[in-house]
């Protein structure tokens, strides 16, 4: 009897399984009261829809019957989407981290019933290959711990769960410490930031370019540093970034649409692993320079864009060819040639974090770039996501589908990301609305609105984020926007908390910076003097105001807050508590140059404003 639970799941990927013969149950706390109920250990199986060594698995292992009924006698047997439930996936890592240094997807984890690792690894063959075992010896072998000697089991599992119990109050007490040195708590200092220009200067590989060898990633937030440091003046950031933006175009990384694979296996940058994530895609649009930043713009707008605006997931790395599913090949095709094939299938989901990352990466491309249509996309994908996953003001849905809803929480990088998406956005249109919204979410998550798994809070193995992401963290995009609240708003109080959430990471970023990049630009702007440039005007298109508009928004640096609006939008800002636009309404087709919300007189030409930016 075959009693797979996965075919009406919201995600893409429990869906995949939806056939397995092994009886997958998603994960929750029924499936821990049977394995307590049944006295069997628990399997775990992380993934996510577009990751190839996830459906080797499946076909090889997951597929099989006689694996089926071995997981159905003596497991219970839970299948977890990483992009749907992040926190489960975060507190997994930590744990197998104690096991393997290969950390990866799928990620094979066994626990106990009461949620608590005590064995784990990746990828398993069929058949044991050189050291490596098969899914077999592991799952037998893990099998006779169970029934033989249960004490080292438990005792494996509370040592696991304690040690991230230990990392999480000491990352608490840390964070605690800094809160209470000042005004700049516990940040590593300007000097120490930037001296991780020239670390990165020797990590950098000087034949190929990017940083590291084999597998080698695009790293978008380490890019988004060098961005941030070369706009603070560091010519040294700007020549590297420069590099790294050339080595990954014109390699087999960037596709010929314009859009990015995730890494590429070999250090010379090809061989990618061939799926494409959102969150590389619009990490990379951040930085990018005009052309590039229009092909992923492409890309988004063309592949992974739905009807109603918003952004879908991720792209698959295999597809179906002359009957058979195979990895890479509709890649290699021209981009002519593609149309007559079936593309691979996109992971459908519309992750809230995830497309505010989206957004604002569109808006920084295309306001740096001047590409309205950028800025279009951006207000798509917002008015799509706050339609569907954001109720008066607060975020209620992490992830939905063409299938509903899924019912698993918001987390910190839904909130932290939209709102930083939601400002950037806000602060080129003009738009109030979007700004609200943000203003909300922040307050949620600094109030500490976001829900902690009951699974994970009775095992005690909570850890909230990724330490080491490929992506920007909700941490950081919580940083980020309560930064931009406090100059537009006069709040201290929120440049405080933004300091408080990012220090840890920063702090991080400094010893590590390869893998922990994503709080380096902003512990640089939260000890840059402040400064907001703001052009009110009513006709963006007469070429004075036009200028002006470049001029501002091309004056983004760590430190400054920049923002266009019409007299009419100045005067609502204000009204609704945004100071820093009270009294701007009177004038017409004037530029603002404040440097911690003092004004300097207003600039009427493009030179007024150029001088008084310096």
């Amino acid at each position: 009897m075959n009693d797979n639970r996965l075919g009406t799941a919201v995600s893409p990927y429990l869906r995949q399984h939806a056939d397995n013969p092994v009886d997958w149950r998603e994960w929750g706390a029924e499936a821990f009261a049977e394995a307590r109920e049944r006295d069997v250990p628990v399997l775990v199986s992380i993934g996510y829809a577009t990751c190839h060594w996830c459906h080797v698995m499946a076909r090889e292992s997951f597929s099989d019957p006689a694996v089926g009924a071995l997981l159905r006698q003596d497991f219970v047997a839970v299948k977890v989407d990483r992009e749907e439930r992040p926190d489960v996936d975060a507190s997994a890592m930590a744990a197998a981290s104690a096991f393997t240094e290969q950390l990866g997807w799928p990620l094979t984890v066994f626990m106990t019933p009461d949620a608590q690792v005590f064995y784990a690894g990746t990828y398993y063959p069929p058949q044991p290959v050189g050291q490596h075992p098969s899914f077999r010896q592991v799952t037998a072998a893990v099998l006779d711990a169970w029934r033989d000697r249960r004490d080292e089991v438990d005792a494996n599992a509370s040592a696991v769960a304690r040690a991230i119990r230990q990392g999480a109050e000491a990352d608490a007490a840390s964070a605690a410490a800094a809160g209470s040195a000042g005004a700049e708590p516990g940040l590593p200092s300007v000097d120490a930031v930037l001296r991780v220009v020239a670390d990165l200067e020797r990590a950098e590989d000087t034949t190929y370019g990017g940083f590291g060898g084999a597998p080698k990633f695009p790293n978008a937030p380490l890019l988004e540093f060098l961005h941030d440091a070369a706009a603070d003046g560091h010519t040294a950031a700007g020549a590297l970034l420069g590099r790294a933006r050339t080595a990954i175009a014109q390699s087999e990384l960037t596709d010929a649409d314009g859009g990015v694979f995730r890494y590429a296996t070999q250090r010379d940058w090809s061989v990618p692993h061939y799926e494409r994530m959102l969150y590389d895609n619009a990490g990379l649009l951040a930085v990018a320079d005009a052309g590039r930043a229009r092909g992923i713009a492409d890309f988004l707008r063309d592949t992974l864009r739905r009807a109603d605006g918003a952004f879908v997931a991720a792209q698959d790395s295999e597809s179906t060819i002359d009957g058979r599913r195979v990895e890479g090949e509709w890649y290699h095709l021209p981009l002519d040639a593609r149309g007559d094939l079936d593309a691979p299938p996109l992971d459908d989901q519309v992750l809230t974090g995830w497309n505010g990352l989206a957004i604002r990466g569109l808006v920084l491309a295309g306001g740096r770039t001047g590409d309205d249509e950028m800025i279009e996309l951006a207000r798509g994908a917002a008015d799509a996501v706050l339609a569907a996953h954001v109720r008066d003001g607060h975020v209620v849905v992490r992830s939905s589908s063409a299938r509903g809803t899924s019912a698993a929480a918001p987390t910190l990088e839904d909130l932290g990301l939209l709102a930083e998406g939601l400002l950037e956005l806000a602060l080129v249109t003009g738009e109030l609305r979007y700004a609200l919204t943000a203003r909300t979410i922040v307050q949620d998550a600094l109030s500490g609105a976001v829900e902690v798994d009951p699974v994970l809070a009775a095992a005690g193995t909570a850890t909230g984020e990724q330490p080491q992401t490929a992506l920007r963290s909700g941490t950081a995009g919580l940083a980020g926007a309560a930064t931009v609240l406090a100059a537009l708003t006069g709040d201290d109080g929120l440049r405080a908390a933004a300091t408080r959430s990012v220090a840890d990471r920063a702090r991080t970023g400094v010893e590590r910076p390869l893998g922990h990049a994503d709080a380096l630009g902003l512990a640089l702007g939260l000890q840059r003097p402040a400064r907001e440039v703001v052009l009110v005007a009513s006709d963006r298109t007469r070429p004075d105001v036009a200028a002006m508009e470049r001029a501002v928004l091309g004056a983004r640096r760590p430190g400054t807050v920049v923002a266009v609006l019409t007299p009419e939008q100045a005067a609502a800002w204000s009204a609704a508590g945004f100071e820093l636009f009270a009294g701007r309404d009177g004038q017409d087709g004037v530029a603002y140059v404040c440097h911690d919300r003092v004004c300097d007189l207003p600039a009427h030409t493009p030179d007024e404003l150029t001088a008084q930016l310096g």
